[in-house]
């Protein structure tokens, strides 16, 4: 007799739910599947511009598909107008210039992960602000100058989703 699979535990989905910022995004596609990924999970996306294209722009629409209606989607007009937004939240921000990985980062529901553009990534002045809450993902040296950014942000996110099935209320 065959032994029954052992059931699958029941996900956690953080509360209140994880927010993803882009800031300054250039690419709509990568915007697209950012904003597919966030309605998956019920992660809000807050947008801060100024945006490398118009929130109409069909490459955007084709890579989240029919799923925009469910992406709880936050426009910012820069850097400042979110900071005062969201005022003292716990922000983690990612680099391909930090030097701590992404495993070091302390992950909690509510928490904000900030990615930059695609060709600039984080401005500088953000990348010196922030040193204590600047963490990367790791690469092989010299293979590539870094991730796509819908990958990277994927990769954060789940991390940080599987950090929250560990939390006990």
């Amino acid at each position: 007799m065959k032994p029954s699979p052992s059931p699958i535990p029941e996900f956690r989905w953080p509360a209140p739910p994880l927010n993803v910022v882009l800031v300054e995004p250039e690419i709509p596609p990568n915007t697209g599947a950012i904003a597919r990924l966030c309605a998956a999970t019920g992660t809000r996306l807050h947008l801060v511009g100024p945006l490398g294209f118009r929130l109409t722009n069909a490459a955007l629409r084709r890579a989240g598909l029919d799923y925009w209606d469910a992406v709880d989607l936050v426009r910012h007009a820069d850097w400042p107008a979110f900071r005062a937004a969201a005022p003292g939240a716990r922000s983690h921000f990612f680099s391909t210039r930090a030097a701590r990985g992404y495993l070091a980062a302390d992950y909690r529901p509510g928490d904000i992960l900030v990615f930059g553009s695609e060709t600039r990534g984080l401005p500088t002045a953000l990348l010196a602000e922030h040193r204590d809450r600047l963490f990367r993902i790791p690469m092989q040296p010299g293979k590539v100058r870094s991730l796509n950014l819908a990958t990277a942000v994927a990769i954060v996110l789940y991390e940080a989703l599987r950090r929250q099935q560990n939390v006990r209320d």
